[in-house]
């Protein structure tokens, strides 16, 4: 793996296809490298990648494929569960994709013989987002153009059901509120469900549309962020409904909104694919301009490393990595 210095990427992996999706694993697997899995046009790719920012004896990045799994279908988003394990007899890894079919697909594997994928159906439109439960892994919750937000358990049937009034464009579920679940609508309302009573519980709002993508931070569970229009907004939820802070960030509109997974502090946000470059910035809430930027042809998902205050995106045939200071 080859360290960039033109367009300022850390590292690059190449890969046979244009990347829709990136995810690292947000869970600890029991290993020292990271899981990631990235998705084409029909296939997702499970890998481990270590970093000389963690391992003095790795020079750049190590990269390795552990399996690619056939899709059949463009893949659209990957949720990673939480009983994926590296250091179980087997391991196993386990993960939940969206595609253009308006399907879920929970896919199981031992890495060995054990390959199983099961198919969730009930979405009437495009699914924009999906997560698993973060402590048991025994749900999984999605979110649609159809205007809800729904949750399964791990054979496909429905658990709970929210109708929205507008496409859902986010879904977060944070380990320390395991009963409450956020959803970002594309009107720019972002709602907290308590999955016990099924109730709205508390909503904000961003007061500019379309919303296109919101994050629940993972340190600091009062601090919600979203981009919005061409600007990231932040909220803390103890204050008002409304954000305490904005800034228009992307010139051509803003898509994603990720927060880091180490400071609660650090977040990035990607401008729209479909230009030649797109343009990905890490913001720092005690600077006013963001403290990087970089370029990715065509890129497409946003996600950070556990442990690391490094990003990925996805591109043409490749994943681009970042490394930002905390």
């Amino acid at each position: 793996m080859k360290q960039e210095s033109t367009r300022n990427t850390a590292y690059t992996v190449d890969c046979e296809d244009y990347v829709h999706v990136v995810k690292f694993n947000p869970f600890d697997s029991g290993d020292t490298c990271s899981l990631i899995a990235y998705g084409g046009n029909n296939y997702v790719v499970v890998g481990t990648c270590r970093f000389q920012e963690e391992d003095a004896e790795v020079e750049g990045m190590q990269y390795k494929t552990l399996r690619t799994f056939q899709h059949g279908i463009r893949v659209d988003a990957i949720a990673w569960s939480p009983e994926t394990r590296l250091d179980a007899l087997p391991p196993q890894i386990r993960f939940c994709t969206a595609a253009s079919d308006r399907k879920l697909r929970l896919f199981t594997s031992d890495l060995q013989d054990k390959n199983e994928f099961k198919t969730f159906d009930g979405h009437s439109d495009y699914i924009n987002d999906l997560v698993f439960a973060p402590k048991e892994g025994q749900e999984v919750a999605s979110v649609s153009d159809d205007h809800t937000c729904r949750v399964w358990d791990l054979e496909g049937n429905e658990k709970a059901h929210f109708v929205l009034r507008s496409p859902g464009m986010s879904v977060c579920w944070h380990p320390d509120e395991a009963f409450k679940l956020m959803v970002a609508e594309k009107n720019g309302t972002i709602r907290f469900y308590d999955l016990i009573t099924q109730q709205a519980i508390l909503s904000l709002e961003c007061e500019q549309t379309p919303l296109m993508s919101a994050d629940w931070c993972l340190k600091n569970t009062l601090k919600i962020g979203a981009v919005a229009g061409s600007d990231w907004l932040i909220w803390d939820i103890t204050r008002s409904s409304y954000p305490q802070d904005r800034r228009p960030v992307h010139v051509d509109r803003a898509r994603l909104f990720r927060w880091s997974q180490v400071s609660e502090n650090l977040f990035a946000t990607i401008g729209y694919p479909g230009k030649t470059t797109t343009q990905l910035l890490i913001h720092h809430l005690g600077h006013p301009q963001p403290v990087l930027a970089g370029t990715a042809a065509v890129g497409s998902g946003l996600t950070w490393h556990r442990t690391l205050p490094l990003c990925a995106v996805g591109g043409d045939h490749k994943i681009f990595f970042w490394v930002t200071e905390m």
